[in-house]
């Protein structure tokens, strides 16, 4: 993949892998459903592959950041390409965030190992957005998967 000096989320989303108002039981089944969502996607070469990377990184460390927001990453060979998958909840779920209080807004990112520098990039982008709370809170009143990228884009436009 080509370096590219800004790194635009919105690109990166598709509505068939953005879910609005998911249900899930726990974690366990909210990472899960995360990683479903890349199922049928052509960069993926094994769903089961990323499933174990994403859980691996998770045991690590908790990817629960705070304020609502989970943002599940894994890097591995089982993507050709970088790609996201984005949920906002039905209910909050507890993800053992650092300030202990249960997610509402999940951002998986998935990317081969050799994209390690778009891959921070990319999570940089997202803490900047996710630390707004008109941007959060307009994220969790969205009604369609479009009504995301364009929120995204909107927002985006604003970052420096």
């Amino acid at each position: 993949m080509p370096e590219v000096t800004t790194v635009e989320l919105h690109r990166l989303l598709s509505p068939q892998r953005i879910k609005l108002r998911l249900r899930a039981k726990d974690k366990t089944d909210l990472l899960n459903k995360m990683v479903d969502l890349l199922k049928d996607a052509p960069e993926v070469i094994d769903l089961e592959a990323v499933r174990k990377a994403i859980f691996e990184r998770e045991e690590m460390m908790s990817t629960g950041v705070g304020k609502g927001l989970a943002l599940p990453h894994a890097k591995t060979p089982a993507v050709s390409d970088t790609m996201v998958a984005l949920a906002t909840l039905e209910e909050p779920v507890d993800f053992d965030a650092i300030d202990n209080e249960p997610v509402q807004i999940v951002f998986l990112l998935v990317g081969p190992p050799e994209a390690r520098s778009l891959h921070i990039r990319l999570l940089s982008r997202i803490s900047r957005l996710m630390n707004r709370q008109a941007f959060r809170e307009q994220l969790l009143k969205a009604e369609t998967p479009a009504d995301v990228i364009r929120l995204f884009k909107e927002f985006e436009e604003q970052l420096t």
